[in-house]
């Protein structure tokens, strides 16, 4: 039992032994005590004082005394005000630190055939161009949330739903077909992404052209982009696609897999995987079957021009168009295709979308017409809404050019985790390929760090020269933390030092000891409120706080060179379950640790 129950037993027992009361043990639930005051759990007497009859600092008295008396994990009490703070002998956390050394999944809930199974939608994509800083933040946040489901005993299947149909895909067939020359992917040894994205700029470059000069003919901006010959031809490529024209399917198919080839590309490098990936081409008409059938049942109604829409005033909001009136769908009608095949796919107890929060109101119209088409997880989707990601110099436009790619990014950090790393002298005695391999660690693990540790409903802004830094709150500081523990119990294994045979029975562990280990026993709860929350930046800063938290003891204690045999092994104890710990922590976050730096 962790500690925290125990307490919260034996408080209960003592306000019904002093007072005549019984109280449920949630409300004794004992909380860390501060770093100021002495002790390492603190209760809250305030909810016994009606029992009580007394003022609070007497009924912490009293309900110390208790607890000092007849719970043996009670070494002593302090009362300041209406707060008793415990100190827990340190026999109880000498224990515990083998309790947690001996269990391999430590902090995570196994999952088994009962386990709920929860989908998790992350990256949609759009066909027309390469992956961005903000595709960068959704598909490590719904990675990493995919993980710290996991982690909490979920089945969870992670899919992707790509958007390779509409007007945006046409732009880029239309502008390689006009002036693409045939070129591929080979032949202009690019990524294929990248490739299909210049001819997207390219469409944007002239039409913008052409809106300009048609406007200096006398026409408005409006009259001007009506009148666009390249607009119109874009449209009927559109129209063509949709009437399953094999010419435009075609070409259409061709530079898809070319765009595929690269996403997959950067998938790999970005360490994020699905398990199901659907696309839009395939669902869209998924959707308009199932909002015909809730049309039949008179959960939709028709209008005069024949365009389809749900009446959601009676749920406070307004009339959704999910059909118009020439019958082609919009992105709700794709969402509810989508679903539905998910629905038949797999049997899914909980869905979670990762979408941008200028969607916020797109996903509380899904969860509402989910339900009454009646899909069982309808109304309980979670619509895990992030913040915008910016770069110092602001914001981002696709159609003009100037969104940070992510392969740029990814290039940028490598190379900055290379240098940073080798002027610090990290690389020294490194062979080329672990140099190497050490960047690329270092490099991912700062890009991923920076993003996830902060709240995901912010906006924030992406700093790549903050964020690989070997100190501070980054994911290099936390690197290295890890390969200095691993370095020191390489070193006791040379010199045949085994903990794991030592008797250690006779070890009082120190105030700074205990700290650490009270870190290590919170992991499972802060594991569990990161699941509760859909917050990867619950992990990240966890992990940070026991990492500032080892390096302290570090600097103060000698490890290896303690002449105590006992006191020794169960610093190295410490020691390699905090490396545990930490290596656990990122891995829920998709972040490696290296064991040298």
């Amino acid at each position: 039992m962790k500690i925290e129950q125990i307490i919260a037993s034996a408080t209960a027992r003592a306000v019904n032994a002093l007072y005549g009361v019984e109280v449920d043990e949630n409300n004794c639930m004992p909380q860390k005590t501060k770093k100021e005051f002495e002790g390492n759990l603190t209760v809250v007497v305030f909810p016994f004082l009606r029992a009580s009859k007394k003022a609070p600092e007497a009924t912490a008295q009293e309900i110390g005394e208790f607890l000092a008396a007849n719970e043996p994990s009670v070494a002593g009490f302090n009362v300041i005000k209406g707060f008793l703070n415990l100190v827990i002998a340190p026999a109880y956390w000498a224990g515990l630190l083998h309790e947690i050394d001996k269990d391999t999944q430590y902090g995570f809930t196994p999952v088994t055939e009962q386990s709920p199974l929860v989908m998790i939608e992350y990256s949609s994509p759009n066909t027309n161009k390469p992956l961005h800083l903000g595709h960068v933040r959704n598909n490590l946040l719904g990675y990493s949330l995919s993980r710290i489901m996991e982690a909490n005993g979920n089945k969870v299947v992670k899919t992707n739903i790509v958007n390779d149909r509409g007007i945006h895909i046409c732009k880029s067939m239309l502008a390689w077909q006009k002036w693409g020359n045939n070129i591929t992917p080979e032949t202009a040894g690019k990524k294929g992404d990248h490739l299909i994205g210049d001819f997207y700029v390219l469409f944007d470059k002239h039409y913008k052209a052409e809106v300009a000069a048609l406007m200096e003919q006398g026409k408005s901006k409006e009259e001007a982009e009506a009148a666009s010959s390249l607009m119109t031809e874009a449209r009927e490529m559109l129209r063509r696609w949709e009437a399953g024209d094999e010419e435009v399917r075609s070409v259409w198919r061709m530079m898809n897999g070319w765009v595929y080839d690269g996403f997959d590309e950067t998938y790999r490098r970005m360490g994020v995987d699905f398990d199901k990936i659907y696309y839009e081409s395939e669902t869209y008409l998924e959707g308009k079957e199932k909002v015909l059938e809730g049309l039949e049942k008179g959960i939709m109604y028709r209008k005069e021009d024949g365009s389809v829409w749900a009446d959601l005033t009676g749920e406070g909001l307004d009339h959704k168009l999910l059909l118009r009136s020439d019958g082609t769908s919009v992105y709700m009608t794709q969402d509810i295709g989508t679903a539905k095949l998910r629905f038949i796919d797999y049997p899914i107890d909980q869905m979670i979308y990762v979408v941008g929060n200028e969607q916020n109101y797109h996903f509380q119209v899904l969860s509402i017409l989910l339900d009454k088409l009646g899909f069982k997880w309808g109304k309980d989707l979670v619509h895990f809404s992030y913040g915008m990601v910016e770069l110092p110099e602001g914001k981002m436009k696709s159609r003009e050019g100037t969104v940070v790619d992510a392969d740029d990014l990814m290039d940028e950090m490598e190379h900055t985790a290379r240098e940073t790393s080798a002027e610090l002298g990290k690389l020294d005695g490194c062979t080329p390929e672990e140099a190497n391999e050490i960047s690329r660690m270092v490099g991912m693990g700062a890009l991923k760090y920076f993003i996830l540790k902060v709240d995901p409903r912010k906006n924030m802004t992406f700093n790549p020269k903050e964020s690989i830094d070997f100190n501070g709150n980054t994911g290099p500081f936390i690197q290295y933390t890890h390969a200095r523990i691993c370095s020191v119990m390489r070193k006791a294994a040379e010199a045949g030092i085994n903990y794991a045979t030592a008797d250690m029975s006779s070890v009082v562990p120190s105030e700074k000891e205990i700290e650490l280990i009270q870190r290590l026993a919170s992991y499972p709860a802060t594991v569990a409120e990161a699941g509760r929350t859909y917050s990867p930046a619950q992990i990240a800063n966890y992990v940070y706080d026991l990492v500032k938290e080892y390096n302290q003891f570090y600097h103060d204690f000698s490890i290896l060179r303690e002449e105590n045999e006992a006191v020794r092994a169960f610093r190295l104890m410490l020691s390699a379950n905090v490396a545990k710990v930490i290596a656990s922590g990122m891995s829920l976050l998709g972040i490696e640790v290296p064991e040298r730096m």
